[in-house]
C-alpha cells in the first residue's frame, strides 16, 4: 500500500526553528518504520512562501518576496539534509506547478457553489494571517501570540462557504480516528458545536500571491493556497497536474502531522475543501503539543531559543532524536531540560545500550576467536531473552503506527534492561572459569548478542545512525529495506566475525548551556 504522510508546509517567514525541526523528526520516524513494514512510503514536507508576513518581511529586509523565500528555502532544505530526513518530496508553493492546481482545484470548489463574494470587515493579524474576533469598538487590540497591534480590514474577498459543510465536518470529526490525540477532537468538536462560518479565501492589495482565476486584483488567501501543496507535491511525480489522477499517486494522505496551533485549518476547513472539490479527506490529522525550555516558553524577547543548527552541531542527530521522541509523549506539550537531556543520553544510549554491547562483544572476541558463538540453547523458544526480545517487537510495532514514540522507545530500552539484568545473573566471567562451561558460556552470550541486534533494529526509525553503528559491531553492514525476517529471532550468524568493539555512542558533557 502507499502511505503518504506530510509536515506542515513551514512558512518562510524566518529561518527554521525547533519546532519545525521536532515535527519533521517525528514524521522521519514514522516514515521509517513504515518503510520497514513494507508500504511505499511517500513522506512529504515543504514551506509555504506567499502571504503579505513575507512581503513586508522581504521589504524590511531591502530584497524582493522571491529572493527572501530563496534565501530561507535553501536553509529548511540544508537543515533537513544535515538531521538526515528521509522526505520524497520537497514542495515549495512558489514552484510554476504549484498555480496550475490551485486554480483547477479553486473552479471545482466555484463550480460547485462554494465560492462566493462578500465583505471581510475585521482586525486582522498579519502574522497569524487571520482574521480575530475582537469587537469592532476594540481599543488597540493586539494579537498575544505575536505580540503585535493588530489591523482595521474592510475590503471585497472571496469567501469559501464553509457553512454548507456544517453536518459533514459534524460526522468526520466524531470519527474516533480521524483527529489524534483524542483530546484535540473535542477543542475540535467544540469549535464545530458553535457553528461553521464562511471564511475569506482572498485578499486584494497583496501582490505577494497566487492571482485568482476570473477575479482581477484577488490573490489567494496563503492558507488556501498553502494546503494545496500537499496535492501538488504527491502529484510531483514526472506526471501532469491533474487532481483525477491524486487517488494513483497516494492520494488520501494516511497521516498529517502538525502543531495544534494549525489544527482548525487541517481538521476542519481542508477537509470541507476538499469534500468541495470532489476529492476524499485525509486518513488521519494529529495535532502534537509544543515544547517549552526549562519551564519557560522559547521567544527572541527571553533569549531562550533553542537553535536546531547549533542543538546538531554540539550534541549530534542520535542524541536529539532519542530526547525529543522519548521523552515526550508526541501530542502533549512538552519542556526541554538541558540536564535531563544530558542524563537520559548518556545512561539510555552510552549506558545502557552502548555498554551492553561493548562488554558482550569483548567477551564473544576474547573466548570465542573474534567471532559470534554457536546460539545453542540460546534459540529455544522459552528462552527469557528470546520472549523478552518478541514482546518488544511486538510493542514497537504497536506503539509507532499512532505516533507513540515514547512508548516505542521504551520497549526497546527495556529488552536491553533485561539482557543486561541477564548477563549480571548469568556472570560469564565467573562460568568461564569453570571447567565443562564453554558451551553455556557462548549460548549465553550468543543471547545478549541477539538481543541487542533486536535492539539496533528496533532504534532504527528512532535513532537510524545509532542503529547503523550497532549492527555494524555485530558485523551486519547493511540494515535491511524490510525487517520481517530480520526480527526473526536467531538470525544472527554463528561464527561470524566481530570488529573490535568501539563505543556506538559517545556520552555527553555540556558543560555550558544550548
Amino acid at each position: 500500500m502507499t502511505y503518504s504522510l506530510t509536515t506542515p508546509l513551514y512558512y518562510v517567514n524566518d529561518k527554521p526553528h525547533l519546532g519545525s525541526t521536532y515535527t519533521t523528526l517525528a514524521c522521519d520516524a514514522l516514515a521509517r518504520f513504515q518503510r520497514l513494514e513494507g508500504n511505499d512510503v511517500v513522506f512529504i514536507t515543504g514551506v509555504d512562501e506567499h502571504g503579505q508576513k513575507i512581503q513586508r518581511t522581504a521589504a524590511d529586509r531591502g530584497v524582493t518576496p522571491q529572493e527572501h523565500c530563496d534565501a530561507i528555502t535553501k536553509r529548511y532544505i540544508s537543515l533537513w539534509s544535515d538531521w538526515g530526513i528521509s522526505n520524497d518530496r520537497f514542495v515549495r508553493t512558489t514552484e510554476e506547478r504549484h498555480l496550475p492546481l490551485v486554480e483547477a482545484f479553486f473552479k471545482r470548489c466555484e463550480a460547485n457553489g462554494d465560492i462566493r463574494i462578500g465583505r471581510q470587515t475585521g482586525w486582522y493579524c498579519v502574522g497569524c494571517e487571520e482574521f480575530k474576533d475582537e469587537p469592532p469598538e476594540a481599543k488597540d487590540p493586539y494579537c498575544p501570540i505575536h505580540q503585535k497591534a493588530l489591523e482595521w480590514r474592510d475590503e471585497e474577498n472571496l469567501f469559501f462557504c464553509l457553512s454548507n459543510f456544517q453536518d459533514k465536518i459534524e460526522q468526520l470529526i466524531s470519527q474516533p480516528d480521524f483527529i489524534a490525540p483524542a483530546n484535540r477532537r473535542k477543542e475540535i468538536q467544540n469549535f464545530v458545536a458553535g457553528g461553521l462560518r464562511d471564511f475569506s479565501i482572498s485578499r486584494v492589495n497583496v501582490s505577494w500571491g497566487l492571482p485568482v482565476p476570473g477575479h482581477p486584483g484577488h490573490t489567494f488567501y496563503v492558507w488556501f493556497d498553502a494546503l494545496l501543496g500537499y496535492l501538488t507535491a504527491l502529484l510531483d511525480d514526472g506526471g501532469t497536474v491533474d487532481l483525477d489522477r491524486l487517488a494513483s499517486v497516494g492520494w488520501p494522505a494516511q497521516m498529517h502531522v502538525i502543531g495544534k496551533d494549525i489544527l482548525r485549518f487541517h481538521a476542519v476547513y481542508w477537509p470541507a475543501m476538499l469534500m468541495s472539490a470532489g476529492l476524499p479527506v485525509p486518513a488521519r490529522v494529529f495535532g502534537h503539543g509544543f515544547l517549552t525550555r526549562e519551564g519557560q516558553k522559547m521567544g527572541k524577547s527571553l533569549g531562550n531559543v533553542l537553535d536546531p543548527e547549533l542543538l546538531l552541531e554540539r550534541c549530534g542527530t542520535d542524541a536529539v532524536r532519542w530526547y525529543l521522541l522519548r521523552d515526550i509523549q508526541f501530542g502533549d506539550d512538552g519542556d526541554f531540560q538541558q540536564q535531563r537531556f544530558s542524563d537520559l543520553v548518556n545512561n539510555d544510549l552510552a549506558n545502557t545500550i552502548g555498554n551492553l554491547l561493548n562488554r558482550t562483544a569483548s567477551m564473544a572476541r576474547k573466548w570465542f576467536g573474534d567471532a559470534v558463538p554457536q546460539a545453542g540453547t540460546a534459540i529455544a523458544t522459552d528462552h527469557p531473552l528470546r520472549q523478552h526480545a518478541e514482546a518488544a517487537i511486538g510493542q514497537v510495532r504497536d506503539a509507532m503506527p499512532d505516533m507513540a514514540f515514547q512508548r516505542a522507545s521504551e520497549a526497546v530500552l527495556q529488552l536491553a534492561i533485561q539482557a543486561n539484568g541477564y548477563l549480571n545473573e548469568r556472570a560469564p566471567w565467573s562460568l568461564m572459569k569453570q571447567p565443562g562451561q564453554e558451551d553455556a558460556v557462548g549460548s549465553d552470550l550468543y543471547a545478549v548478542l541477539e538481543c541487542c541486534r533486536i535492539v539496533g533494529l528496533l532504534l532504527n526509525p528512532l535513532v537510524p545512525d545509532l542503529s547503523e553503528r550497532i549492527l555494524n559491531q555485530l558485523g551486519q553492514h547493511t540494515m535491511p529495506e524490510q525487517w520481517h525476517d530480520a526480527l526473526i529471532w536467531g538470525k544472527l550468524p554463528s561464527e561470524q566475525p566481530l570488529p573490535k568493539p568501539n563505543p556506538v555512542m559517545q556520552r555527553l558533557e555540556l558543560e555550558s548551556p544550548l
